[in-house]
């Protein structure tokens, strides 16, 4: 049995920042993830100008082999209704490639890495967690996203008493022709919100990749106003006619619905795995960033793993 002071189930911005916030603590943390990384991940993919700073990103730097598109303005409406522009000036929002951008910030954890491995059983032996009989540890924190692993052993765990969004989105490379007709813009992705306000839809264009989907809390027609969408913005030229692939989902809480407990003995959940998105517009990686460095701090300072040495996190 490999024993460890603290292993991360999920390696993307919520467990790998985790791990880097502990890189100098004299802690042995392990992050262990179902996927190999740079691996897809369902997300319309922006970052704000904290989240740059807040782990210490310089955008130039980072731009120079990655996408990073600038966000300067929004194109905004009702779906079936004419759009609004509001221009901001300054940048307020990066657009990212998930691929990229995970990918970058689990380099910057040098601690060990599991990859490409799920996590099949954790159950506790000796005061200890024991994950899939293999590793061993005082201390396991669930960073895996809304289905995490982790999140399933605290409270009710994950299920349909949940009120979550569910998103579809596709990502691509434009070909030439699909770039020479496609009318969105760079640095002004398109937020188009559902007539019941359950959602909003967005076409958002990096470069030569363009990112669409549609995120809604009421999900049990999501692929419908989907399609119907798509077909509206190819109609209106928004869009090029012929979309590759087919659009990936996901699911996440919002955090006014969120109850999740987030802390027992030798347990806490960061990121989605505890329900942090933003309310009103569903930004998850900001909160993920900020619950991990909160977690690092109360993990270093924690005289033991029990739940009352943690709760100050919750």
């Amino acid at each position: 049995m490999d024993y460890y002071d603290l292993i991360i189930v999920g390696a993307g911005p919520a467990g790998s920042t985790l791990a880097s916030a502990l890189g100098n603590s004299g802690k042995r943390i392990l992050i262990i993830d179902k996927q190999d990384f740079p691996r897809d991940k369902t997300c319309a993919g922006w970052v704000t100008p904290a989240v740059m700073k807040t782990l210490n990103i310089d955008p130039q730097d980072y731009g120079t082999s990655r996408t990073l598109q600038p966000i300067r303005r929004f194109r905004i409406g009702m779906m079936g209704q004419a759009a609004v522009e509001n221009d901001h000036g300054d940048v307020v929002s990066y657009g990212i490639r998930r691929f990229e951008f995970d990918q970058y910030l689990l380099s910057r954890a040098t601690c060990p890495k599991q990859l490409a491995t799920p996590v099949k059983s954790i159950v506790r032996r000796e005061g200890n967690w024991v994950i899939n009989d293999t590793w061993e540890t005082p201390l396991v924190v669930g960073a895996g996203g809304h289905f995490c692993p982790v999140a399933r052993l605290l409270g009710e765990g994950p299920g349909s008493h949940e009120t979550v969004v569910a998103a579809k989105e596709v990502e691509f490379e434009m070909t030439s022709e699909q770039a020479s007709v496609c009318q969105a813009r760079g640095d002004t992705p398109e937020l188009w919100f559902c007539r019941d306000l359950k959602g909003y839809a967005w076409v958002f264009r990096k470069g030569n990749y363009l990112n669409i989907g549609l995120g809604r809390e009421d999900n049990h027609k999501l692929t419908g106003h989907l399609q119907a969408f798509v077909e509206e913005m190819k109609s209106a030229g928004r869009i090029p006619a012929d979309l590759p692939g087919h659009f990936k989902g996901h699911a996440y809480l919002l955090y006014a619905h969120a109850e999740r407990p987030l802390v027992d003995d030798g347990m806490l959940l960061i990121g989605d795995s505890a329900g942090l998105a933003y309310t009103q517009s569903g930004e998850g990686i900001r909160p993920a960033i900020e619950s991990a460095l909160m977690a690092a701090d109360v993990i270093r300072h924690a005289p033991d793993s029990s739940a009352s040495s943690l709760q100050v996190y919750g």
